[in-house]
């Protein structure tokens, strides 16, 4: 059995070389919070990104992007609420979500949202 740990720290960095490629500069990897972890926060010009990074071998059983399910994504904005006021950001942001399906890699921009006056923390 191939060590999952490793396959999705191999991903993620994958993943940063795509988001690299297409423009996007790294601000942070792997960021914990009480509430989960945000796999990779870049900029994308002036706009914060949130990243969700997601692999599966195949789409036999769904998409890489639909294992970020509600629950999931509410990890994540509430670890985005804390990025931002740990690190007094107040900008544009969004939610991405960097799909790997076997060997092709796709961003999905805006894969979901926070709803404005929805979260305190």
């Amino acid at each position: 059995m191939a060590d999952t740990r490793k396959i999705g720290f191999d991903k993620e960095k994958e993943a940063g070389k795509f988001l690299k490629k297409n423009g996007f500069k790294i601000l942070d990897k792997n960021y914990r919070t009480p509430y989960g972890e945000i796999d990779i926060v870049a900029k994308e010009k002036k706009v914060l990104v949130f990243v969700e990074v997601k692999y599966r071998k195949t789409s036999l059983f769904g998409t890489p992007q639909e294992a970020v399910n509600f629950k999931k994504q509410q990890k994540i904005i509430k670890s985005a609420i804390i990025y931002m006021k740990e690190k007094n950001i107040s900008r544009d942001y969004r939610f991405d979500i960097v799909s790997i399906c076997a060997d092709k890699c796709e961003i999905i921009k805006s894969a979901f949202a926070a709803e404005a006056g929805e979260y305190y923390i």
